[in-house]
């Protein structure tokens, strides 16, 4: 609290009465406060104390498939900016299913958790966003994002996959295909509208059976792989959706031997954890998954210190990694 007075030119007291609201601090003054704070990162640190009054110092997260890479990140980026401001973390996971997702919810409130991140399941329901804030529990939404006027972050996928597809159409392929996993899930949805418009805006159209939906795991994007390579009329490129559809995507081409990127080119939207040990490591767009937990956990943390501030909708870039899969001659050739 001193650091932000000394840099905003105040009291020590008035810094307490911008963050606890115990009194009215005329602007310019209030505003001069409100950058210091965020200068100097303190807000975490004041929020987290505001808390400590009636309240459990717990936090809950409830995350749609921990099992991925992705989401295991964001789980990290959560749990490391809650433990900064003191507080507890309390994890469910839903497993893609609405109803456990509504008995985790559930659970969490009746621990009395002082607020809630949410990484929506595959078909969520309104339910899911609507009993919190029934309760008056304050929520943030994570990844899945939703039209509402909610707190919540995401990362910016269809640019991602625009970028990657529209690279692949320059390097001259034509027959794209993409696994492009559940269409129910607004990310996967996001990616694949990315590979429509990077085909609407080279004038071609996209062939549908050159597009895999389902459950997208690993085991079933293999057999859709493995079957579509199969085809007389195969496709000279794929891009992979997800993680789960990258691994599938790649055990089906090496199952059937066809060499990455001689014979097939591949990009994908999230990287593997170890990407190098590949022979031909995957050109991706890589989402700042740590980032979008720690993000959702501030913007948690403002909701409890400032309950009547305006919505936030945070979209995060994520980042082109340009490796040998797409078969360009990297790495002399960058992204588009």
């Amino acid at each position: 609290m001193i650091d932000v007075a000394r840099l905003a030119d105040v009291s020590t007291s008035t810094v307490s009465h911008v963050v606890n609201g115990t009194k009215t601090v005329r602007e310019p003054i209030r505003s001069r406060v409100l950058k210091a704070i965020e200068a100097t990162g303190y807000t975490q640190h004041a929020a987290a104390r505001s808390l400590r009054r009636d309240r459990t110092e717990s936090i809950g997260l409830v995350i749609s498939d921990s099992g991925q890479p992705a989401f295991a990140d964001m789980v990290r980026g959560v749990e490391e900016a809650a433990r900064k401001a003191g507080l507890v973390l309390l994890l469910a996971n839903s497993s893609e299913d609405p109803q456990q997702e509504l008995r985790a919810i559930e659970a969490l409130q009746s621990r009395r958790v002082d607020g809630l991140i949410l990484a929506r399941a595959a078909r969520s329901t309104d339910a899911a966003i609507e009993w919190p804030k029934a309760q008056g529990v304050p929520l943030v939404l994570l990844d899945r994002l939703s039209n509402l006027p909610l707190d919540q972050v995401g990362v910016e996928s269809e640019a991602a996959v625009h970028t990657l597809v529209t690279h692949l159409l320059q390097l001259g392929h034509r027959r794209i295909a993409i696994t492009a996993g559940n269409l129910d899930v607004p990310t996967l949805r996001e990616r694949y509208s990315g590979y429509e418009r990077a085909y609407a805006d080279a004038g071609l159209p996209v062939d549908p059976s050159l597009v895999l939906t389902g459950v997208g795991d690993e085991e079933e994007t293999e057999a859709l792989v493995r079957e579509l390579l199969q085809r007389p009329d195969r496709p000279t490129a794929i891009v992979g959706a997800s993680s789960p559809m990258t691994v599938g995507t790649l055990r089906a081409a090496a199952g059937l031997g066809v060499r990455i990127p001689e014979e097939l080119a591949f990009v994908s939207f999230d990287s593997l954890p170890t990407p190098d040990l590949l022979r031909s490591p995957p050109t991706s767009a890589e989402q700042p998954a740590r980032e979008a937990g720690r993000e959702a956990m501030r913007l948690l943390l403002r909701r409890l210190a400032e309950p009547d501030a305006a919505p936030t909708t945070v979209r995060l870039a994520a980042r082109l990694s340009h490796r040998a899969s797409c078969g360009c001659g990297y790495p002399e050739r960058p992204l588009v």
